[in-house]
């Protein structure tokens, strides 16, 4: 019985992580949808990968544009402003980056797609652990 129990539980714990989902934000940025996903739920201070699909309003995967992520953290007493950039690269459909978390704590995020000569952009909040 202790063995059936032991299978279970180790069962149990590989589904998770193998099913483990990372931070999901989907938002619209000017006409486009973009969907962005942190590899690590909840982020990490350290570094994290970052994959953007991003499309038109059409429905159409958008691959001829420039996406950078700019990240940062509030200056706090005793410590400065942290802002950081990192362009994203087209691989296959989606735009993939990593994003280095310096420290734990809440991260302002923005994400900036370049076509055509416009800019468009959307924001969201993490809290790194």
């Amino acid at each position: 019985m202790k063995k059936l129990a032991l299978v279970l539980l180790v069962l149990l714990v590989t589904a998770g992580v193998a099913f483990a989902k990372g931070y999901e934000v989907n938002k619209k940025a000017g006409d486009y949808d973009v969907a962005l996903t942190i590899d690590r739920n909840p982020p990490v201070a350290g570094d994290n990968q970052v994959t953007i699909v991003v499309k038109d309003a059409a429905g159409k995967m958008v691959k001829d544009a420039q996406v950078r992520i700019d990240y940062s953290m509030a200056a706090m007493p005793g410590m400065p402003l942290m802002n950081y950039k990192t362009d994203a690269a087209l691989k296959g459909d989606e735009y993939q980056a990593t994003m280095g978390l310096s420290m734990s704590g809440p991260w302002n995020i923005v994400v900036k797609i370049t076509r055509e000569n416009k800019t468009a952009s959307m924001k969201f909040t993490v809290d790194a652990k």
